[in-house]
């Protein structure tokens, strides 16, 4: 994804460019940055490790009040997002996080191994964008799903690795191999007016756990658009495995958005809610886009499949994202990545009072009202707040889809992240109290 260049200034003494420096010939062309540090609101690293315990506990309701109110400093948002998607209990000590870390990096490191012994570029610090021949010499060629998706293996994050490359079935990792130059080719547009992404060895970063995250993804294997997901990690967290582990807890939100067949698209379900989100709010303007064949609400897709990257700025989309994850936060999210699903089980057991104390400002709506469907994230809410901001443009101007989608990018680069979120949950209050009154 190339946005040549984001107007990054000082914010309260803060130099935004010293974080995400943006290449020189990209200046010129760029889009405002609306983020500011803000102190008082924004969470500063010295009220981030004041939030910690001596042995390391964390004080989760805290830290998303500071979130909520005015986002993560630029120097410690990688390890906050690591709390904030679930990488970490905000119970455990700095021993136990410290010890579990060490686990993931050995555990990555062997997953990576086994992708190297099959293709010995990864790790090299190049990235691969042309086709991959065969022991014959041959390209590889494979039928895709919608987005050039390509499952690569029946293996779960969680499994056993040993004996990997001899058991692994062939036309499975005949797809693998054939989706590394996608990935590249990718990889090679992603935020290139980041100076970040000027060095191969950074680029090469991103397409290594790209690849890794293919080999042992089970359904999904590598989708165009998580390229997008994945960039912010890789620059934030420096060791590669952390942000291997940071990028697949984001895909355990998110994965549903990328399962695409040649019948289906992956945030089929998250469009089908909006429908009935605008349907139950604003039946009229829902009406209308049936009328204009977009009932389906696929002009959303982009919105959702990658959480507003093309919406914002860089830096505003990474604000957005944390606005987002703090506000769904839910207590629960390490224990139900586990695969111990007793332990899973025990944590959700937690005194109802100091779960909604914990939580974020929208799932505390959901655990509120009972309210859980899955399927109900915030971002759709985000998607219904900017069409209800739009209501009478698109009544008044849309002939068409085209019209649709042309007013709806009018929207690119004005959208305030903080307003947009209270916009979001202003309408999740109100859809949850009309379906309680139906």
């Amino acid at each position: 994804m190339f946005v040549c260049g984001m107007i990054l200034k000082k914010s309260d003494g803060v130099d935004l460019n010293a974080f995400y420096p943006v290449r020189p010939e990209c200046n010129d062309d760029a889009r405002k940055t609306r983020f500011k540090v803000k102190p008082g609101k924004t969470l500063s690293a010295r009220k981030w490790h004041a939030a910690f315990s001596e042995n390391g506990h964390l004080d989760i309701a805290k830290v998303l009040r500071r979130i909520q109110w005015g986002g993560v400093h630029p120097s410690i948002r990688g390890v906050v997002w690591e709390f904030l998607l679930g990488c970490f209990d905000p119970n455990s000590t700095f021993d136990e996080r410290n010890q579990l870390r060490q686990q993931r990096r050995e555990q990555y490191g062997l997953w990576k191994a086994e992708c190297q012994k099959i293709v010995p570029l990864i790790g090299s610090g190049r990235v691969i964008t042309s086709p991959i021949n065969n022991d014959n010499d041959q390209q590889l060629n494979a039928d895709k799903d919608c987005n050039g998706a390509v499952s690569t293996s029946s293996l779960d994050p969680s499994t056993s690795h040993e004996g990997l490359v001899q058991n692994t079935n062939k036309k499975k990792l005949t797809n693998w191999k054939l989706i590394l130059p996608q990935i590249g080719l990718d990889v090679v547009r992603t935020d290139r007016a980041l100076a970040f992404y000027e060095s191969e060895i950074n680029q090469a970063k991103l397409w290594d756990v790209l690849a890794v995250y293919a080999w042992v993804d089970s359904d999904i294997g590598y989708v165009q658009g998580m390229n997008d997901i994945c960039s912010p990690m890789v620059i934030l967290l420096e060791h590669e495995a952390d942000a291997f582990w940071c990028f697949e807890r984001t895909m355990r939100r998110l994965r549903e958005n990328f399962r695409c067949t040649t019948s289906s698209i992956g945030v089929q379900s998250q469009l089908g809610t909006l429908s009935t989100i605008i349907k139950t709010l604003d039946p009229q303007l829902h009406q209308h886009l049936e009328d204009l064949d977009g009932g389906e609400y696929l002009f959303a897709f982009r919105m959702l499949m990658v959480l507003f990257r093309r919406e914002f700025s860089f830096v505003d989309a990474l604000y957005l994202w944390e606005l987002i994850w703090a506000m769904e936060y839910n207590p629960n999210i390490f224990s139900m990545y586990k695969e111990d699903r007793t332990v899973a089980e025990t944590a959700l057991k937690v005194d109802e009072k100091l779960l909604i104390k914990q939580c974020g400002k929208f799932e505390k709506e959901k655990v509120k009202t009972g309210h859980v469907d899955h399927e109900s994230a915030l971002a759709i809410f985000l998607v219904a707040s900017v069409l209800e901001a739009k209501n009478k443009t698109l009544l008044k101007e849309a002939k068409g889809l085209d019209d649709v989608v042309k007013i709806l990018d009018e929207t690119t680069g004005k959208l305030d992240a903080k307003k947009a979120c209270k916009a979001a949950l202003k309408i999740q209050k109100k859809y949850l109290n009309k379906t309680k009154q139906s």
